[in-house]
């Protein structure tokens, strides 16, 4: 009998004692590791301090390289209190927000829908996002920030792997 109990306790001792832990389920292919670590979000404030929206954005030439190239591209996405759009050259309007990347403006912006070929990499989707797929012309830094003359968001730093 006393062999049974020592027997049990090194059976139950070493049963605990698995290959599985939290993470077991939690497999990233390539490129949703190189979206996790480009993903950035940062609140959209306005000069009082109020949080006024979320704005996220992934840098598409580290997650597809071949694909994007030549200039800066980024999948955006954002979310505000009131319901603005990013400024368009086109047609601009006071209410809109500014993207810049080193204080320049973009050189393409297309506005995209809920459900499009980026929305995998964010895993957010939701009717009050406002999506799109913006380029700027190639820089050595990417500092991109989304502001207008009453809010902005914190500065989003990106880093280039040459």
């Amino acid at each position: 009998m006393k062999t049974f109990f020592i027997f049990l306790t090194f059976l139950i001792l070493f049963t605990g004692c698995s290959n599985k832990n939290a993470f077991f389920g939690f497999e990233m292919d390539k490129t949703q590791e190189l979206c996790a670590s480009s993903l950035q979000s940062s609140k959209i404030m306005s000069k009082e301090g109020e949080v006024s929206g979320v704005f996220s954005a992934v840098y598409l030439n580290e997650v597809y390289p071949k694909a994007f190239y030549g200039e800066e591209y980024f999948f955006v996405f954002f979310y505000t209190k009131e319901n603005r759009e990013l400024y368009d050259s086109k047609n601009p309007t006071d209410a809109d927000l500014m993207i810049k990347l080193n204080s320049e403006l973009p050189v393409k912006i297309e506005k995209l829908p809920q459900e499009n070929q980026f929305s995998h990499l964010a895993d957010i989707k939701n009717d009050w996002n406002h999506y799109y797929l913006i380029a700027f012309k190639k820089s050595g830094t990417l500092n991109l920030v989304l502001e207008n003359g009453n809010s902005s968001s914190a500065v989003l730093k990106y880093k280039k792997e040459e």
